[in-house]
C-alpha cells in the first residue's frame, strides 16, 4: 500500500501544468502514489500528462487516467479517489504547484498525529505577489473534535477554509464514505465536502505547515467568468443546509449553514457586472427561492444579526419573490 496519494485533476492547463508536475516531482518517493486525472481536456495537456507520468514512475507510483468526458472538478477527484491506493490520501489541483519535501512533511505529520484529517495553511499566488493564508483554527499540533470547529457561527472557522488539497486524509475516511465529493458539481464542490467531514469525522488537527501554491487569477478559470456553471454554488449551499438540518446538533449547527449561504448569495449579487446577463437574472431567480428554502427561523436570526448593507440586499429580494409568487 503507497503511504499517500495524491489525487491531482487536471483540464486544460497546459500552462501550468508543467510547473505542478515539476513540483510532484520534487517531493517524489517510492511509497507516494500521484493519480494524474485528464478531465478530458481539449488542448495539450494529455500530451503533458502522458509524458510526465512516464517520466515520474522512476520515483514514484504513477497513474494516468483520462477520462471520457469533462465532469467537472468534483466528478475528476471522485474518479481518483476511485483509484487510490494509499493509507492517507490528499489533493492538488492541475494549475497549483508544492514546495520541495512538503508531502513528505505533511504525510509524516498526519501519520504521527493518528487522526482522521489535518489541515493546513497555503500561499496564494496571483502574478508576482504572494499571500500566506492560514487555517481559521488557532489550536495547532493538536488532536481535536472536528465538530468543535464549525462555530461560532458568526465568525469565521474552518468550515469556512474549504479547501480540499489544503490537508491530508486518513484511508478511514475513504472506507467510510467520506471523502467522495457531489458529482457533478462545477463550483462550491468543497462546501458540502469540508461541512460532511467536520460533521462525521471524528478526530482532526491543524497543522503549522506551509507547502501548496494556491494560483489565482487564471484566465478561464470559474473564478474568473460568470457563467451558469457558477450557480452551482447553490445546489452546494442547498446540500449543506438539507444535511445539517438532518444533524443530531441541527439547532446549533444550522444558524452557522444558514448564515454562510446568505453571505456567499450577497457576495454575488454585490457583482453581478461579472455575469452574463442571463446569468445574472438567473442568480436573482434562484437565490430568491434559495431564501424561500432556508430554514425561516434561523433565517430571521441570522438577517437580523447580518450588517445593513448585506441584509438589506436579502430582504429586498425575499420580498421581491414573495411579491412575484402572490401576484402569480
Amino acid at each position: 500500500m503507497p503511504k499517500l496519494s495524491v489525487i491531482v485533476p487536471f483540464y486544460n492547463v497546459q500552462q501550468y501544468a508543467p510547473d505542478t508536475l515539476r513540483s510532484l516531482r520534487a517531493n517524489a518517493r517510492r511509497d507516494f502514489e500521484f493519480i494524474l486525472v485528464d478531465d478530458h481536456s481539449t488542448d495539450d495537456t494529455p500530451a503533458i500528462l502522458e509524458r510526465a507520468a512516464e517520466q515520474l514512475s522512476d520515483v514514484a507510483q504513477v497513474r494516468y487516467i483520462r477520462r471520457e468526458v469533462n465532469g467537472g472538478l468534483a466528478t475528476a477527484r471522485n474518479t481518483g479517489l476511485d483509484e487510490a491506493g494509499g493509507e492517507f490520501l490528499t489533493f492538488l489541483d492541475g494549475d497549483d504547484w508544492l514546495a520541495p519535501g512538503y508531502l513528505g512533511e505533511l504525510a509524516a505529520a498526519v501519520e504521527e498525529l493518528g487522526c482522521d484529517f489535518v489541515r493546513t495553511d497555503h500561499v496564494q499566488a496571483k502574478a508576482r505577489a504572494r499571500s500566506v493564508h492560514r487555517v481559521p483554527h488557532g489550536r495547532r499540533g493538536e488532536v481535536l473534535d472536528p465538530r468543535t470547529a464549525i462555530l461560532p457561527a458568526d465568525r469565521t472557522t474552518s468550515v469556512d477554509y474549504a479547501y480540499a488539497w489544503a490537508g491530508a486524509y486518513s484511508r478511514r475516511l475513504l472506507d467510510a464514505g467520506l471523502l467522495h465529493f457531489t458529482d457533478g458539481l462545477r463550483t462550491a464542490e468543497d462546501r458540502p465536502w469540508i461541512w460532511k467531514l467536520h460533521r462525521e469525522a471524528r478526530s482532526f488537527a491543524v497543522l503549522g505547515l506551509l507547502g501548496v501554491f494556491y494560483r489565482r487569477g487564471v484566465a478561464g478559470s470559474l473564478t474568473q467568468i460568470g457563467d451558469v456553471r457558477q450557480l452551482d454554488f447553490i445546489r452546494a449551499f442547498d446540500q449543506v443546509v438539507e444535511e445539517t438540518a438532518a444533524d443530531r446538533e441541527a439547532d446549533r449547527l444550522l444558524p452557522k449553514a444558514v448564515r454562510t449561504y446568505c453571505a456567499i448569495i450577497a457576495h454575488h449579487l454585490s457583482d453581478e457586472s461579472k455575469w452574463e446577463p442571463a446569468v445574472a437574472k438567473r442568480l436573482r431567480s434562484m437565490s430568491a427561492a434559495a431564501i424561500q428554502r432556508m430554514p425561516q427561523d434561523a433565517l430571521g436570526d441570522v438577517l437580523d444579526t447580518m450588517d445593513l448593507r448585506r441584509a438589506g440586499r436579502l430582504r429586498r429580494l425575499r420580498r421581491r419573490f414573495t411579491t412575484t409568487k402572490a401576484a402569480a
